[in-house]
């Protein structure tokens, strides 16, 4: 039997995060006293005091939670837990890639802070916006996308469980998406508050930013297996990893499949690394028998048994 270490993506956020690990581990503040040198964001105002509106902006939202899974992680790692898969969901699978030995921590801190601008410059650039459906079948969901198609955005983005799939794209598209999902019989469909349509054609100048950053970034081969969001296949090669990276900026992130596949290799236990609890919950709706610890306080690694 195994354990992965799951690290949480954009939405996790909230005022106060972290603020506890800072106060008490050295490591939590070597980890943000970087991240907030590195970005040059102001990052540990806004995670521990807000206000709010600004955390919520992804140039900000994707370091802080970067910085937060980290912090967990590494005082995890201090502790003598190790993980044997490693995945992330989204901006979490930065998280994931450092973790693995794959990327530095600097390196993946400055990746982070142009990732997170890149995206929020591409949601400036090509306005769009994402859509929770919930209570349809995955196949419906892409059926009602492929059909919308023609001279317009709108896509699968997110497929995190079973009966719950984010659609992202242009705005008047997803909003023909969602009244097609009720009209399909959707238990609900839910306008998300963000600031663009991620892992669409849309982040397109982001995907190529991204690219270009890692030109030069090396990539070492994974410590431990790393299941990216792109193929939800287990993999420690660094040159896939660094493409699935890229790539997973205009893909939906299979996480669905993803957790399915770590079933399959025997994973049977789990530490949400990081802020919030999403993750825990997408699990329970996946596969109940997986125990899945969410640890993003000071509490919950106090109270981790494994």
């Amino acid at each position: 039997m195994s354990l992965a270490f799951l690290f949480p993506g954009q939405g996790a956020q909230y005022v106060g995060m972290a603020s506890d690990l800072y106060r008490a581990s050295p490591i939590a503040q070597y980890v943000f006293n970087l991240t907030d040198r590195i970005s040059e964001t102001g990052l540990k105002t806004f995670c521990f005091d807000g206000p709010e509106e600004s955390l919520k902006q992804t140039a900000i939202t994707q370091p802080a939670i970067f910085a937060h899974s980290i912090s967990v992680f590494e005082i995890l790692k201090d502790r003598g837990i190790h993980p044997d898969f490693v995945a992330g969901h989204s901006v979490g699978e930065l998280a994931a890639l450092v973790a693995a030995g794959v990327m530095s921590l600097e390196d993946g801190v400055r990746i982070v802070g142009i990732r997170g601008r890149a995206m929020h410059a591409a949601g400036k650039m090509r306005p769009g916006t994402m859509a929770a459906v919930i209570g349809l079948e995955d196949g419906a969901v892409v059926d009602i996308c492929a059909s919308l198609v023609r001279g317009v955005v709108v896509v699968p983005a997110n497929f995190n469980c079973p009966g719950q799939v984010v659609i992202s794209g242009e705005p008047t598209a997803v909003k023909r998406a969602m009244r097609m999902a009720s009209d399909e019989g959707a238990r609900r469909v839910v306008e998300l508050q963000v600031s663009g349509a991620f892992h669409s054609g849309l982040m397109q100048s982001a995907l190529g930013t991204l690219e270009g950053a890692l030109a030069n970034v090396p990539f070492s081969a994974a410590r431990i297996p790393v299941v990216p969001n792109t193929t939800a296949e287990p993999t420690t090669d660094p040159d896939v990893l660094k493409d699935l990276l890229i790539k997973q900026v205009v893909s939906p992130v299979r996480w669905t499949d993803s957790m399915t596949r770590l079933v399959s290799e025997g994973v049977d236990r789990a530490v949400e690394a990081g802020p919030g609890k999403t993750l825990r919950a997408l699990m329970r709706r996946i596969e109940r028998r997986v125990a899945v610890s969410s640890v993003g306080t000071l509490e919950e690694l106090d109270s981790l048994t494994l």
